[in-house]
């Protein structure tokens, strides 16, 4: 059985370091170190932290600040793994590591590459319109997400997907993918097929400022954006004076006012919407900061002065 030293940190890698146990030896768990969470800002493991934790007796989890110094290296070759497996770990691998194991080093990366190499792409994806998205199995190397692919799989993107309901989807989809690729890899049945750098696509780390609402800009971009940046940084404007998350929006079909100015809430029956740069975006549930997310029904019931004022725009 090929021993598997895995690198993962949130709960997007969870379902591959599970279906792993079910198939490989794995040998050791490598995450990033406990982070603060929560209002109390309290040291919380990561979810590969917990589960490993709860469900992998004996199996050493490893929490470096960085890969760099040579006894973590050390530490790792000790291991002895035959391969590593890493799914959104959080950190970039050195050479020295990707060098380690005979079978080397395999991504569970959430596109279809060469679209969206980098930090970001479930979000890049939805973001940008795509009408699918994807994992892809890869081989790694020094170039960021720029490796040989093993194998990938599709997968719709549908028209209410956000940024965490398409993560779960994809999570599952990656673990079952991997287990599937990697006998066959280690078998010597898959020929690693290199990338098309000509249609490659970047996408950095999301950002607080890319929550930030910009009414100027088209409803159609907008809608994506809401669903792109949820459920962090989280879609914002600003409405007498506090922030206003937009929870859950829709494109609104309904009746339009083209002498609004972006910005401003009106209503069209009972659909409450914002005028965009073009065309008007319906909201669905928002939260006023200090308080719970409330559907906007219920959040125009207890503040009649939002219809018809104007909502900030993050110039």
């Amino acid at each position: 059985m090929a021993r598997i030293l895995f690198m993962g940190t949130p709960q997007f890698a969870v379902p591959s370091l599970a279906a792993l146990t079910q198939h490989f030896d794995v040998v050791a768990v490598v995450t990033q170190p406990d982070a603060p969470a929560g209002r109390g800002r309290a040291l919380t493991p990561s979810p590969v932290k917990q589960f490993a934790l709860a469900h992998m007796p004996g199996v050493p989890v490893l929490q470096p600040e960085t890969l760099k110094p040579p006894e973590v290296v050390a530490q790792l070759r000790q291991c002895a793994p035959d391969a590593i497996v890493v799914a959104a770990f959080g950190q970039l691998l050195r050479q020295d590591v990707l060098d380690l194991p005979p079978r080397a080093c395999i991504n569970v990366h959430a596109s279809i590459l060469p679209r969206w190499r980098g930090a970001s792409p479930i979000s890049a994806a939805i973001a940008a319109g795509d009408a699918v998205a994807g994992i892809t199995i890869m081989l790694m190397e020094a170039g960021l997400d720029t490796g040989p692919i093993l194998s990938q799989r599709s997968t719709p993107i549908n028209t209410d997907d956000t940024t965490d309901a398409l993560t779960e989807r994809l999570a599952q989809i990656g673990a079952e993918l991997l287990v599937e690729t990697l006998p066959g890899w280690f078998g010597g049945q898959i020929t690693p097929q290199p990338q098309d750098d000509a249609l490659a696509t970047k996408c950095e780390r999301l950002t607080k400022e890319e929550g930030i609402i910009h009414w100027a800009r088209n409803a159609v971009d907008i809608e994506r954006q809401v669903r792109a940046v949820t459920p962090w940084p989280g879609a914002t404007t600003v409405w007498h004076g506090k922030q206003l998350q937009v929870k859950r929006a829709r494109l609104h079909t309904g009746a339009t006012e083209a002498a609004l100015e972006p910005g401003a809430v009106s209503e069209d029956g009972p659909a409450v919407r914002v005028q965009c740069g073009e065309g008007m975006l319906e909201l669905l549930e928002v939260q006023l900061e200090g308080k719970r997310a409330v559907s906007v029904a219920e959040f125009t019931r207890g503040q009649r002065q939002f219809v018809g004022s104007k909502l900030g725009i993050g110039d």
